[in-house]
Parts: C-alpha cells; sequence; structure tokens
C-alpha cells in the first residue's frame, strides 16, 4: 500500500507538469488552429537557458530569464511563419512546427553535446515524507506551482479579455473578426503563454530526481502530447485532466515493471501512448473534446 501510495503522488507531480506542457498544445490550437510539434524544443530551450545563466545571473533571475527566452521563441516563431500562413491547411501549419522543432533541437543539442547541465535548484535533491510515502521537494514544489499557475491560467481564460477573445476565435473565428477581435494578437499572446508554460515545466523536470539537463528532457513534451488528445485537444480542462492521467498512469507502469516484464523493459515509455489509443477508440475526440456534427 505505501508503494502504489508513492507511486501516486509521484504520477500527480508528473501529471501536473504534464498538464502545464499539455495547456499548451491547446491554447496553441484553440488560438491559431495549429498543432504544435515545437514544444519539446522550447522545452529544452527553457531548460537549457535557466541552466547556462543560472551562474552569472543567480538561480530566480535566471528563470525569469530563460522564461523570457522560451516565449521569445515561440512569439517569433508565431510571427514571422504562423501568422503568415494563416489559413493554411492545418497539416501544412503541423510540418512547418516539426522543421521549426528539427531547427531548434538540432541546435540546443550541439550546444549541450555530451554535457550534463545542472540546474542549482535551491531546495536540492532532498526529499519530503509523509509517513513512509516520500516525494522529492522539487516535486513537490512543482505541484505547488503548477497548482497557482493552473488556477491562474483558468482565471484569465475565463474573466480576462484575451481569454474571452481566445474563447470567441475558437467558436467562430469569422464572427469574432466581424466584433473586432484581432486574432493575430490573441494567436500571438497565446505562443507566448505557451512558451512561458513549456519554461516552467522544464524547470522542475530537470530537477531531482531527474540528473539535469540533457536531450532526453525534450522526450517528456512528446509524452505530454497524448496528455493533450487524451482530454480532448480543445479543451483546457482536458490538458489537465489528460496530464494527470497519463503521470499516473506512467508512475504505476514504471513503479510495477517488475511484475510487467512479459509486457518488455521501458513499457512506462509507451503506456502514454496506449492510453490516448485505447480512449480515442471510445471516444475519437478525447474525454473532454468537441465533437463536430456534421448536418447531411
Amino acid at each position: 500500500m505505501t508503494q502504489f501510495l508513492s507511486l501516486l503522488l509521484n504520477g500527480i507531480s508528473l501529471g501536473v507538469l504534464y498538464a502545464l506542457i499539455a495547456m499548451g498544445f491547446v491554447i496553441i490550437f484553440k488560438a491559431s488552429e495549429v498543432v504544435s510539434f515545437m514544444h519539446g524544443s522550447l522545452l529544452l530551450l527553457g531548460a537549457y537557458s535557466i541552466a547556462r545563466l543560472s551562474g552569472p545571473l543567480g538561480f530566480f533571475p535566471a528563470i525569469l530569464v530563460g522564461m523570457l527566452i522560451t516565449a521569445t521563441a515561440a512569439f517569433i516563431v508565431e510571427r514571422l511563419i504562423i501568422n503568415r500562413l494563416r489559413g493554411a491547411p492545418v497539416i501544412s501549419l503541423a510540418i512547418v512546427t516539426i522543421g521549426v522543432d528539427i531547427i531548434l533541437l538540432t541546435e540546443l543539442i550541439r550546444r549541450l553535446g555530451s554535457d550534463i547541465l545542472n540546474v542549482p535548484h535551491p531546495w536540492g535533491g532532498e526529499s519530503f515524507r509523509i509517513g513512509n510515502v516520500g516525494l522529492s521537494q522539487n516535486r513537490l514544489i512543482a505541484i505547488l506551482v503548477a497548482a497557482v499557475l493552473i488556477a491562474l491560467f483558468f482565471a484569465a481564460f475565463k474573466y480576462s479579455n484575451w481569454g474571452i477573445a481566445m474563447r470567441a476565435s475558437a467558436e467562430d473565428g469569422e464572427t469574432a473578426a466581424l466584433m473586432g477581435i484581432r486574432q493575430g494578437q490573441v494567436s500571438a499572446l497565446a505562443w507566448v503563454v505557451a512558451g512561458v508554460l513549456a519554461a516552467v515545466a522544464a524547470l522542475f523536470l530537470v530537477g531531482s530526481p531527474t540528473p539535469g539537463v540533457t536531450p532526453a528532457a525534450y522526450a517528456v513534451a512528446l509524452r505530454a502530447f497524448p496528455a493533450a488528445i487524451l482530454g480532448g485537444l480543445d479543451s483546457v480542462g482536458g490538458a489537465l485532466v489528460g496530464g494527470l492521467l497519463i503521470g499516473i498512469a506512467e508512475a504505476l507502469a514504471a513503479g510495477y515493471q517488475d511484475q510487467l516484464l512479459f509486457l518488455g523493459r521501458g513499457f512506462s515509455a509507451v503506456v502514454p501512448f496506449i492510453v490516448m489509443i485505447a480512449v480515442l477508440l471510445f471516444r475519437p475526440s478525447g474525454l473532454f473534446g468537441t465533437r463536430e456534427l456534421t448536418r447531411v
């Protein structure tokens, strides 16, 4: 029972970070109708920037500058590429983001080389324990920070002018434009927010129990993509639920890997995609996604 509770807690801590990344996928899709495949490189860019700048600037200033760098990169891609291709087929835009992702990832891997960059978290690798159930302080703080950010995001999404404009654009872009909503600005801000969320997730994903910043951090965004699809690519709440489900499923599969050896080692790495496929077989639009109805 203790092992299960520990795995469950670790799964929740991983799930909230997946949720932050998945929310980035969702808000970009809602604002610009683009399925962005460059979140992996944005996440790695955030982690790399924070690690490199922590020495000269200090830990907390490095976080702010790292978030700014990641948000700026996302903004530049949206303004110079996505905005100019507005109206292009969705598949074309998705392929463009794959191309940008490959370019940025290649440069980051070149800069990283074989090094493992350490992010000097002030809380180090210490653990927090409740009885026999333990969780690294890094992941505990991740849960608290993610909870605050998610609450702020939902409040902004529901009550701010930007959130209202995004929901209006997602419902009916043409009508929203006629009402004076500038979809370009909504899209640009969505990419900036997605970049910030990716940087925050990166900060905690490269901390304990992870050894540091390596190209492997890129793969985390790939596992967060099923969370967005699982919840529904047009549902912000679905991204949160999907992230938690994927995180818990992955943690349980990793924790009970000895009992799952018949499925092969490393089975936990493919669990997010198996869960996604299983759900989509019964709900093609995701758990909370909007079903498209076609009149005949």
